[in-house]
C-alpha cells in the first residue's frame, strides 16, 4: 500500500501524517509531496525520516491513495495526472467539491455513495463537516426547512501564516499579515474572498456543500463566518427550523447516539463545547441544545470541532480507510 500526502509540509498535511500514524493506518510506502523549495528535505514519520520528492516523482510511483492538501490549483493540476495512473485521490481543496461528477464525502454520512470509480473525491470544507455531522441525523428525523449558520473560526483554517500572525501581533511583533487586518483582539466578519452577491466564498461553500452533502436542496440555508483569534478550533451558532416538531430529550438521545458526535450540554454545571476541549480530538461536540421560542418547530444549537484533524485530515483519512476496508482500491 503506497500513500502520498501531496502537501506534506503544510498545517493539514502535517496533520494528516500525524494521523496516519496515530490510526497505525496500512502504509508499505509514505511518499510525501511537496513545493519545489522542499524537495530533497527529510520528514518524520514512525521514527524514520521520509525524503520529501516532487509531483512528477510522485505521479511515477503510482501510489494506491493521494492525500491531497496543497490548494485548489495544485488539485486541478495534478489530480487528474494521478487519477491517470490509477491513484485514488482524496482532495482537501474547494478544487472538486461542487463538481456534478465528483463524491463529496463525509463517511458517517455518505460514504455509501463511492465506488470503485471514484478516482478523485472531495474532502469537504471545515465548517461544513461539523455542521453536516450534526444536521444530518436531525434533518432524517424531522425534515429541516431553514437553517442559519454563524461561525467562529480559528486562524489555522487560513493557514500557518495566519497563525504567525496571530502569534506575532500577541508578542506586539511585526510580520507578514495574513488578513487586512489585525486579528488579535479582533473579529473579522471576512473569510475566504468576497463573492457577487455579498457573501464570501467560506459562507457559499458552507450552503452549497451541505446541500451536496446531505443530497437534499429542499432545505434553505445561509450563513456568516467570522474569523477569531482562536489559534484552532471551530466554532458554530446554528438555528434550525423543521417540519415537525422536536422534544429535546429526544434529540440529545439522537446525537449522542450519532458516532463521531459527542453531546456537551448541561447548562447547571457549565457544560458545553469549546476549542480548547475540542482540541486535538476527532469527534464533533454539540450543545446548548434549546428551543427556538420565537417560532415553531425551531432549535438553537452550539457546535465545535477541531478543524485540522476532522474537518480536514481525519475526515480524508476516514475517507481512505473506507476505500480501504471496501477494496475500492
Amino acid at each position: 500500500m503506497k500513500i502520498a500526502v501531496v502537501g506534506a509540509t503544510g498545517l493539514v498535511g502535517g496533520m494528516m501524517l500525524k494521523i496516519l500514524e496515530e490510526r497505525n493506518f496500512p502504509i508499505d510506502e509514505l511518499i510525501p509531496v511537496a513545493s519545489v523549495r522542499s524537495i530533497g528535505k527529510s520528514i518524520r514519520f514512525k521514527d524514520d525520516a521520509v525524503q520529501i520528492i516532487g509531483m512528477e516523482d510522485a505521479v511515477a510511483k503510482a501510489p494506491d491513495i493521494a492525500l491531497f492538501s496543497a490548494g485548489g490549483s495544485t488539485s486541478q493540476e495534478w489530480a487528474p495526472k494521478f487519477a491517470a495512473v490509477g491513484t485514488t485521490v482524496i482532495d482537501n481543496s474547494s478544487a472538486w467539491r461542487m463538481d456534478p461528477a465528483k463524491k463529496l464525502i463525509v463517511p458517517e454520512i455518505n460514504a455509501q455513495d463511492l465506488g470503485v470509480n471514484d478516482k478523485i473525491i472531495a474532502n469537504p470544507n471545515c465548517s461544513t463537516i461539523q455542521l453536516v455531522m450534526v444536521l444530518a441525523p436531525l434533518h432524517q428525523k424531522y425534515r429541516m426547512k431553514r437553517v442559519v449558520v454563524s461561525t467562529y473560526q480559528s486562524v489555522s483554517g487560513t493557514g500557518l501564516k495566519a497563525v504567525n500572525q496571530l502569534e506575532n501581533e500577541i508578542l506586539g511583533k511585526e510580520g507578514e499579515m495574513a488578513y487586512p487586518y489585525p486579528i488579535h483582539k479582533n473579529a473579522l466578519p471576512h473569510c475566504d474572498v468576497f463573492e457577487s452577491n455579498g457573501y464570501t466564498k467560506e459562507e457559499m461553500k458552507i450552503v452549497r456543500e451541505s446541500q451536496k452533502i446531505l443530497d437534499d436542496r429542499s432545505f434553505s440555508i445561509t450563513a456568516t463566518a467570522v474569523r477569531i483569534p482562536t489559534a484552532g478550533g471551530h466554532s458554530e451558532s446554528v438555528n434550525v427550523e423543521f417540519e415537525s416538531d422536536f422534544d429535546l430529550n429526544d434529540v440529545r438521545k439522537l446525537l449522542h447516539q450519532t458516532p463521531g458526535v459527542v453531546v456537551q450540554d448541561n447548562p447547571d454545571t457549565n457544560t458545553y463545547p469549546m476549542p480548547i476541549y475540542a482540541n486535538d480530538k476527532d469527534d464533533v461536540f454539540v450543545g446548548r441544545i434549546r428551543r427556538d421560542e420565537t417560532q415553531p418547530n425551531t432549535m438553537n444549537l452550539w457546535i465545535v470541532s477541531d478543524n485540522l484533524r476532522k474537518g480536514a485530515a481525519t475526515n480524508a483519512i476516514q475517507i481512505a480507510e473506507y476505500l480501504i476496508d471496501h477494496d475500492l482500491v
